[in-house]
């Protein structure tokens, strides 16, 4: 059972001022919590869940202090949910503490201005499925802990390095490095093969990159286009570009 002040503490982290004050974030669904769980890079703070969850889940949830294994009704699930049909289990993590920057010499992705969190998620997701281990995001990209974000990344926030920066200054202190960035004025995706190195950056949903981040980029490519849409959706042009470079990359 939920008490008041639990009740009132997890509606607060819907606000991201309240995310930040406690150094947490929410996750949904047994899909998500079992990601992240598993992953041992968050640590549990909270879990309120069903019996069944609690019940399946003993062995997965040892790590969670038993005062914070909370079994609740589907009536205070829904009141505490962010999702139109609440999935069983909201859980709360602590945020993990920033990584030490590496830039792998290998593929790599760069965000600016990404605004729409099931955008950033998918995004995150796709990255995890081509086995892209950093995405670099400017700093007006959406809060990577935003719990459309979280949960539009099924779990894979667990296995993906998020960064914020400034990206030109980014881009000058890393210019040994190739940016290849989507652009309808670009040239096409597909005359590019084997390339196994660089950043790969994608634009806001409805400006796309910004011009002085534009300047300092190596290439600009595009997707071909056959029919008539004026631009794709940036997840799905993400997971075009990397399905490509990563399959001639490795071939």
């Amino acid at each position: 059972m939920l008490s008041k002040s639990i009740l009132k503490y997890i509606q607060s982290l819907h606000q991201k001022k309240f995310r930040d004050e406690h150094s947490v974030f929410i996750a949904e669904g047994p899909k998500v919590i079992t990601e992240l769980l598993s992953s041992g890079r968050f640590i549990c703070k909270m879990i309120c869940a069903l019996d069944d969850f609690i019940n399946e889940n003993e062995e997965l949830l040892l790590p969670v202090e038993q005062k914070n294994k909370l079994a609740i009704t589907e009536i205070e699930l829904e009141k505490i949910s962010l999702l139109h049909t609440p999935n069983k289990v909201v859980g709360i993590f602590y945020k993990k503490q920033a990584d030490e920057f590496v830039l792998q010499q290998k593929l790599n992705l760069m965000l600016d201005d990404i605004q729409d969190p099931g955008n950033m998620g998918t995004i995150i997701r796709i990255a995890d499925w081509f086995n892209i281990k950093n995405i670099i995001c400017s700093e007006n990209c959406v809060e990577m802990y935003n719990p459309k974000v979280v949960q539009a990344s099924m779990g894979s926030i667990a296995r993906v390095n998020v960064f914020y920066k400034k990206l030109e200054e980014f881009i000058i202190e890393n210019k040994e490095i190739d940016v290849y960035a989507a652009s309808l004025n670009g040239k096409s995706l597909y005359s590019l093969n084997n390339i196994t190195t660089g950043l790969i950056l994608i634009g806001n949903e409805s400006k796309g990159i910004n011009r002085e981040v534009l300047n300092l980029v190596t290439d600009q490519i595009i997707i071909p286009r056959y029919g008539g849409a004026e631009s794709l959706n940036a997840a799905v042009a993400t997971g075009i570009i990397l399905s490509h470079l990563v399959y001639t990359g490795t071939a």
